[in-house]
């Protein structure tokens, strides 16, 4: 199998095996009009087994997304042909319209126009709890 270079674009490596179709659906990227490639269980020495997706073009993604979702995601942004910045994605301290209050007293499940924002309250489980009411969300597993 072979998948071109890009020359302008981003690529997200290190995802977890299984995990890319969920990130595909989550940033929409199935709207884009330029090239995504998705490679699912590619071997990896590091992993094991990951997944990779490569963006045809550069584009605004939210970061806090793919932190929430699986941090340890390498982002790779390439500018003419060329590494332009390579980082990785940790778990964001604070995701905003990423989760849904379930807490149907939450000032969120009446005014709809409030964003939903959640904050990171333990790092080692995972877990995040709305600013409105304090109400637990476990992050992604």
């Amino acid at each position: 199998m072979v998948i071109d270079a890009i020359s302008n674009g981003i690529v997200l490596d290190h995802i977890s095996a299984g995990r890319s179709m969920e990130l595909y659906q989550i940033l929409k990227l199935h709207k884009l009009k330029c090239s995504v490639a998705v490679l699912t269980n590619v071997p990896s020495r590091k992993m094991g087994r990951k997944d990779i997706i490569k963006i045809g073009e550069l584009i605004d993604l939210n970061f806090d997304v793919l932190g929430y979702v699986d941090p340890g995601i390498t982002v790779s942004i390439v500018r003419d042909g060329k590494l332009d910045r390579k980082f990785t994605v940790e778990l964001p301290e604070r995701v905003v319209n990423v989760i849904k209050c379930k807490n149907p007293r939450c000032i969120t499940s009446t005014e709809q126009e409030i964003p939903q924002i959640f904050k990171l309250t333990d790092r080692e489980e995972r877990v995040y709890r709305c600013i409105y009411c304090e109400s637990r969300a476990k992050g992604k597993d």
